[in-house]
């Protein structure tokens, strides 16, 4: 997987926020287990849950709100001027999103991803 930002398409922040899609596991730990991030300088934000609340649809329904909300915080939003720059961060919270619930390992959270992505 590559890392697409094109010189002066993103202001610093952006473009060093945009280098997390090496190390998106490090949006989600498991509560007691800590992040699981690859690189320790990539930002990354931390969604604390707890297996039992995975147990209803409205505790998944919650991680899921709280993961989203966590990639909106590591992939900043870029200039509505720029469609290019607009597309990677859309990539970038795609990729924060799909990784942090691949690592929850919850079906129930996946499904709910995979009705989020087919739904638009």
């Amino acid at each position: 997987m590559s890392i697409f930002t094109p010189a002066g398409v993103l202001g610093s922040r952006a473009k060093f926020t945009l280098l997390l899609l090496g190390s998106v596991a490090g949006v989600i730990a498991a509560g007691a287990a800590g992040a699981a991030g690859t690189d320790s300088d990539a930002p990354s934000v931390v969604v604390k849950y707890s297996e039992t609340s995975l147990e209803t649809s409205g505790g998944v329904n919650d991680l899921y709100r709280r993961i989203t909300v966590a990639a909106r915080q590591v992939c900043p939003a870029a200039s509505i001027r720029d469609l290019v720059a607009q597309q990677q961060v859309a990539q970038c919270r795609e990729q924060a999103i799909a990784r942090a619930i691949s690592k929850v390992g919850n079906p129930q959270l996946a499904q709910l991803h995979a009705n989020h992505a087919k739904n638009g």
